[in-house]
């Protein structure tokens, strides 16, 4: 236990408790206080823990027996007083170990929720900095995490993204930017079928062109819980192999100007 305000604070309130009791007011019973008592270490238990909930009860104890020995007009503790008091004892110490029981357990709690977070912040700074789209969908279809890449690669806006939009909702979006190189009577069952893709999980891999060359493999995941992974690989440099060597500049300027994908091809081509 640190030594804190924390700390001290229930003790100190039980022992300010028991002072003002014995003395304002000596006629009061002393079970009286048991509910005084009983919340006093309830507090120091929850605010700081155990050890300050025992001494609180060791205080309220104190103060207890102090308040029956003052109404008694005979030496000694009679058997009735006694009992009270046992059973006062016995009531504090049980509030102090459930609540400082129920405290640990709250603060490991919280400290494993701490640590996952952190872990999860990390994961997704490590996503953001690769240039697969990567696209986190709940068992409703709803994208929990929209990466960097995928953003970048359909134009999506941060708060679009941030909203955790519906899959077919980025499908929409695609279509409406102009993204996917396909005629327009050809989206509805583009979209149609990758919307079936995701619904069934189905893992086969599918090649996207887009409209500014480059070409993008899709590939659903199903997860245990009941989402999906989606996955957008760039595979501009293995699929444009096969196209006529004549335009083959007209290919490289499709790439962007940040010279990410000729570096990609350079790295290929090593």
């Amino acid at each position: 236990m640190r030594f804190g305000w924390r700390a001290i604070s229930g003790p100190v309130l039980t022992a300010a408790i028991a002072l003002l009791a014995i003395l304002l007011d000596r006629h009061a019973p002393a079970l009286s206080l048991a509910p005084l008592f009983v919340c006093a270490v309830a507090l120091a238990g929850s605010i700081s823990g155990f050890a300050s909930a025992l001494g609180s009860t060791a205080i309220a104890m104190i103060g207890a027996t102090q308040l029956t020995l003052g109404h008694r007009t005979a030496p000694g503790i009679a058997g009735a007083d006694l009992a009270q008091l046992g059973l006062l004892a016995l009531t504090t110490v049980g509030a102090a170990a459930i609540t400082g029981l129920m405290r640990e357990r709250l603060l490991h709690a919280f400290a494993a929720e701490r640590r996952n977070h952190a872990t999860a912040a990390r994961l997704s700074l490590a996503l953001d900095q690769v240039d697969i789209g990567i696209v986190l969908l709940d068992a409703e279809t709803r994208a929990e995490f929209i990466n960097r890449a995928f953003r970048d690669y359909f134009a999506l806006p941060d708060e679009v993204a941030d909203s955790k939009p519906p899959f077919v909702a980025l499908m929409y979006h695609g279509r409406d930017t102009g993204a996917f190189e396909l005629p327009e009577d050809e989206l509805g069952v583009f979209i149609a079928q990758r919307m079936e893709m995701v619904r069934t999980g189905d893992a086969t891999p599918i090649n996207i062109a887009m409209r500014d060359g480059e070409v993008l493999r899709f590939v659903c995941t199903a997860l245990p819980d009941g989402g999906r992974m989606l996955s957008y690989t760039p595979v501009t440099d293995l699929v444009r192999h096969t196209d006529a060597p004549e335009r083959a500049d007209y290919y490289r300027s499709l790439r962007d100007s940040a010279g990410r994908k000729l570096i990609r091809y350079l790295r290929v081509a090593e």
